[in-house]
């Protein structure tokens, strides 16, 4: 069910010490204190049982019966073991139990010493096999009484006693006796089904912070990938145009470097803040907030303009919805797409930048005009990368319910089409 301490990474363990922190709580004060000291527990549950059979043990000690003392005695011992043996205490306790009621079938503590072995078997034993050993334990007791014993012989000396007074008296005990023992061992399933309810409850907390943790990396490794491809592209784009142009315009160039330090600097701050989420010396919780958001997706296509793209950029329909997280899966999406027209993309005349809202529906169309070069053949923009790129944008879409397809464009070049899907107006003002 759940598994062992040693295996267990530091994400379960976290989980775990959360989840036990609640279940203390609830438990109250007593059953916290009792919990954490079960040889305290066991004091108390062989104190009970003795209280329960001190007026057969002096009743016993008066008359002279020995014996049934030292019975009732290794009973309140065998309860000390319960926990470590509860199969074999409920055997000890059974015959203990016969054997002291053949000696004094009308001592007070009948059966009692079975309630709290076929509790321990319950919370410690699965069902079937619970009920099992208290119909073994209890039936053998019951039937004791039903056939064989009486009342005590003053019994017959009082008038007005019905014929059937004994049989009653006995379908009466041993009815009580296996009553008794259901309801002790009824309680110790309930206890049981709890502790199986908590320990499934902490399970899926292991599991929820583990798939959280998972989450949290690929966001991170997804950020990453975006930051880091589409800065270094643009900047390589960048240089090697300040390198074509310092001689010819120093002034052009200029303007080519200061936009490729400024692209620098952009993904410098978008990394510290992406990393943030592991590390924030100050101690404070690193926030969550997107490193981007859709204001920004002028100045991102401006940065593309610089690098030397020729792109047009057009918006029809209503505004994005003004969700930081929608903005940021738009502005990914925008910068990946023209990321590979930039890096992969020849001879290219023009690259169209299409943004729509129709509803609660929003489309995004990156097309060009170029062609993918790998070896001086002509291939698809996607068999020159890793995939990654489209598989990243595909999952930011999977959050909106819309899909990311790329392929060859009608008209030649390179097409990306994604279809959001926005399922309220919550962050609108």
């Amino acid at each position: 069910m759940t598994e062992a301490p040693q295996t267990k990474d530091a994400s379960a363990a976290v989980a775990d010490a959360s989840f036990a922190e609640i279940a203390q709580r609830r438990r109250g004060r007593i059953r916290r204190y009792f919990f954490t000291r079960p040889r305290a527990m066991d004091a108390v549950v062989v104190l009970c049982y003795v209280l329960l059979a001190l007026p057969t043990i002096i009743a016993s000690i008066g008359e002279g019966k020995w014996l049934v003392v030292a019975i009732l005695l290794l009973i309140a011992l065998a309860l000390v073991f319960r926990r470590q043996f509860p199969l074999q205490v409920v055997l000890a306790v059974a015959l203990l139990e016969i054997s002291a009621t053949i000696l004094n079938p009308w001592g007070s503590n009948v059966s009692a010493g079975l309630w709290f072995a076929l509790y321990a078997v319950a919370t410690l034993r699965k069902r079937g096999v619970t009920f099992v050993v208290f119909v073994a334990a209890s039936l053998p007791l019951s039937l004791l009484y039903l056939f064989m014993w009486t009342s005590p012989a003053q019994m017959d000396t009082l008038q007005d006693v019905p014929e059937n007074f004994h049989l009653i008296n006995n379908i009466a005990t041993a009815v009580t006796i296996m009553l008794s023992n259901l309801l002790a061992t009824g309680i110790g399933i309930s206890v049981r089904q709890r502790r199986e309810h908590e320990a499934e409850i902490a399970a899926w907390a292991a599991r929820t912070t583990r798939l959280g943790k998972v989450t949290e990396r690929n966001r991170i490794a997804r950020e990453m990938h975006d930051v880091v491809a589409h800065s270094l592209t643009v900047m390589i784009s960048l240089s090697d145009g300040a390198a074509v142009v310092v001689k010819k315009d120093p002034e052009r160039a200029g303007e080519v470097l200061g936009e490729l330090s400024r692209t620098g600097r952009t993904a410098l701050a978008d990394m510290r803040r992406v990393l943030g989420v592991l590390r924030d010396d100050s101690g404070r919780p690193a926030p969550l907030t997107p490193l981007e958001s859709g204001y920004n997706l002028a100045k991102l296509l401006e940065g593309f303009r610089t690098a030397g793209l020729p792109l047009h950029y057009a918006h029809t329909g209503p505004a994005l919805p003004a969700d930081p997280a929608f903005e940021l899966t738009v502005y990914r999406i925008v910068q990946e797409s023209l990321t590979n027209v930039l890096r992969y993309g020849r001879s290219l005349g023009r690259v169209d930048v299409q943004v729509a809202r129709d509803g609660d529906v929003v489309t995004i169309d990156v097309l060009d005009d170029g062609r993918g070069t790998r070896d001086g053949g002509s291939e698809s923009i996607g068999s020159l990368g890793t995939g990654l790129g489209i598989a990243g944008m595909n999952e930011r879409a999977g959050i909106y319910a819309g899909i990311v397809t790329a392929g060859p464009g009608k008209r030649g070049g390179w097409a990306v089409h994604a279809d959001l899907h926005w399922n309220g107006d919550k962050g609108e003002s």
